[in-house]
């Protein structure tokens, strides 16, 4: 009877298990197919990602030994896999030029700059402020400055104040240095001695 007795305990046990572990499995895969995942949305194009960001830059650059420019900026990020790539200072920047002796010769200001490295092309827009060596401020829009060609141009609005007169139009060229420029569509005040 004893041997009987633990046949059936056996047995039981046995049935117990299986019908325990069903239920376990059947519980798991229910429960797995409602779960939520926590998990953050995935970059899909990796492009839209600046490989690099630096706050607060205030940055010297030489040409041949020679210090040549000052760049401020409060924020400069690089976008490496754009099509083309380019620096952006979507925060403005101010920009230095220093003659040999370390005069500032010139200054440009914006409210925001980008800068297509691998076309040496600056495009600079919003309140565009250009003081050139002969003292003379260019105000506009939207200018363009391809270092290429040393050229820098706009189709806006511009606005070139001399220290005896005031030229606008619309469309402007110049050489890289401004010493040289032409604007379309001119409108002036000009001083006429009599």
């Amino acid at each position: 009877m004893r041997q009987q007795l633990s046949v059936n305990i056996s047995k039981l046990l046995n049935s117990t298990t299986i019908a325990l572990t069903a239920i376990v499995v059947l519980i798991s895969l229910f429960s797995c197919g409602n779960e939520k995942k926590s998990v953050a949305p995935s970059v899909e194009c990796s492009d839209s990602l600046a490989i690099m960001s630096t706050y607060g830059v205030s940055t010297l650059i030489s040409d041949s030994g020679r210090i040549s420019y000052r760049i401020d900026a409060e924020e400069w990020r690089i976008f490496h896999k754009r099509n083309p790539p380019y620096w952006a200072f979507e925060k403005g920047v101010y920009l230095e030029k220093y003659d040999r002796g370390m005069n500032v010769e010139a200054t440009i200001k914006c409210d925001t700059a980008y800068y297509f490295n691998e076309l040496k092309l600056w495009k600079l827009i919003g309140n565009v402020n250009i003081k050139n060596p002969k003292n003379e401020r260019f105000y506009t829009n939207l200018m363009y400055w391809n270092q290429e060609k040393e050229l820098i141009y706009s189709d806006s609005y511009i606005k070139i104040e001399q220290e005896d007169q005031v030229t606008e139009g619309i469309g402007f060229s110049a050489n890289q240095n401004l010493s040289v420029w032409q604007i379309k569509n001119t409108k002036g005040i000009y001083r006429i001695e009599e």
